[in-house]
């Protein structure tokens, strides 16, 4: 398993994130030649609000939110992240309500939306970030090509038909 699950909100289950979540960091890690364990949270907009306050002081709830285990982003904008140096990667929270809501009003799929969500999520926890344009760029680059490989269109087109 590379994914330790905990389902706070029972939607998760019913939804199947676990083969979901399986899939997705698995390409990931993939993708970015790395082997490690990520922990998950599936909750509710409730819980996630209270984590994005607590660590990012902003009170409203959000789609993801991750924790890396160590420091790794790059020195220079653009450029690639540290190696992780333990199997352990780091945590990830995800949100069923924003979710749910986002993938309707993008016209896509839950399915296909919580995917690149957990791309995301794991791609933050490898040290990609997207606080600068270099950084954004490199990140959405690798998104599009790992959901490619999982036969999902790119996120940042046209919404699904």
């Amino acid at each position: 398993m590379v994914v330790d699950l905990v389902i706070e909100d029972e939607r998760w289950e019913a939804f199947g994130l676990e083969a979901l979540a399986e899939r997705a960091v698995s390409a990931t890690l993939a993708d970015r030649a790395v082997e490690g364990e990520v922990a998950l949270l599936a909750c509710d907009d409730t819980r996630i609000a209270d984590l994005n306050s607590e660590f990012r002081q902003k009170g409203q709830p959000t789609n993801v939110l991750s924790w890396p285990s160590e420091e790794r982003g790059a020195v220079a904008p653009g450029g690639a992240p540290y190696p992780p140096t333990d199997e352990e990667l780091g945590d990830i929270a995800i949100a069923y309500d924003t979710c749910e809501r986002e993938a309707s009003e993008q016209g896509k799929s839950m399915e296909h939306h919580v995917t690149h969500l957990l791309v995301h999520g794991t791609l933050h926890l490898l040290g990609y970030d997207h606080i600068d344009d270099k950084d954004a760029d490199l990140m959405e680059n690798l998104e599009v090509e790992i959901l490619g490989k999982l036969g999902i269109a790119d996120p940042y087109g046209e919404a699904e038909s």
